[in-house]
């Protein structure tokens, strides 16, 4: 989006833009407000508005708040930066519990309104609703990365078998039965921001899932006070024994998107995920 170009959002015209990464720009309307416009696939756009309306009904950690959808876009609210500080991590840690416990219709689940055919990152995400968890998240979550980035190259015949073995043996590694919790899903670091007001969470892939994914993923790449984070969610709202044990389990499907999309540089952690289990 040009600052040159004559576009209006929400009745008013853009000032200026500047881009922000993944067809996002942050835009200044001429009556002073800025907010973030997202253009691209409408499946795509369909999926996180919905997700963001999902989680932000939750209750619990923050989300930008749509504020515009139309055909080929969307308008949330403009997140300004701030810094991480233990309080707010814990504060984070309590929001996530909050926003698990809202549960989900089912594993798998799309959010009200959100199409079945959704994305992690610029990866197809299917959901499709499943009754007990380690069935679905084998069969739709691992499964199908594990077989595209085999039949990319990003894997070797060996390492797949090893994943497919992990796969084979999830009743085994599941832990204890848990309700579907009402998941980010695409929940690293970089997806959140620390404002001055605490963290927000931008560009889910939200579905149905077990509340363990969403935090063996912000542990997956880093994330500023994970300790305190972790603390205040356990203090919140207890995990089941060996959790800790179960993160590669939960690791291996990010690892297996990001292999997806950007080959082997991620299939050797994805292996190691596997032989870990």
């Amino acid at each position: 989006m040009g600052a040159s170009e004559p576009v209006t959002v929400l009745g008013r015209v853009v000032r200026t833009s500047s881009a922000l990464g993944g067809g996002a720009a942050r835009v200044t309307l001429a009556d002073g407000r800025t907010v973030v416009v997202k253009t691209g696939a409408e499946a795509a756009l369909a999926a996180e508005a919905a997700g963001l309306r999902w989680l932000g009904a939750a209750g619990g950690t923050r989300v930008p708040a749509v504020l515009e959808r139309t055909a080929g876009r969307l308008v949330t609210e403009f997140v300004p930066g701030g810094s991480p500080s233990t309080a707010t991590a814990a504060e984070l840690g309590r929001g996530l519990a909050r926003m698990h416990a809202a549960g989900a219709p089912a594993f798998g689940a799309p959010p009200p309104d959100g199409p079945a055919d959704a994305f992690i990152g610029r990866a197809p995400m299917r959901n499709a609703t499943a009754a007990g968890w380690p069935e679905w998240y084998a069969a739709d979550r691992l499964l199908p990365y594990l077989r595209s980035a085999r039949d990319a190259g990003s894997l070797t015949g060996s390492e797949a078998a090893a994943i497919e073995a992990v796969a084979g043996r999830i009743a085994d590694l599941a832990g204890p039965p848990e309700p579907p919790a009402r998941l980010h899903g695409d929940l690293w670091s970089g997806n959140v921001l620390w404002s001055p007001d605490g963290a927000v969470l931008i560009d889910p892939a939200a579905h149905g899932g077990h509340r363990e994914t969403d935090l063996a993923m912000l542990s997956l790449f880093g994330c500023p006070h994970l300790g305190a984070v972790l603390d205040a969610y356990t203090e919140a709202a207890p995990l089941a024994d060996g959790w800790r044990a179960r993160v590669p389990l939960h690791q291996l499907f990010p690892l297996l998107v990001h292999t997806v999309l950007f080959g082997r540089g991620y299939a050797a952690q994805a292996l190691a995920a596997a032989r870990a289990l």
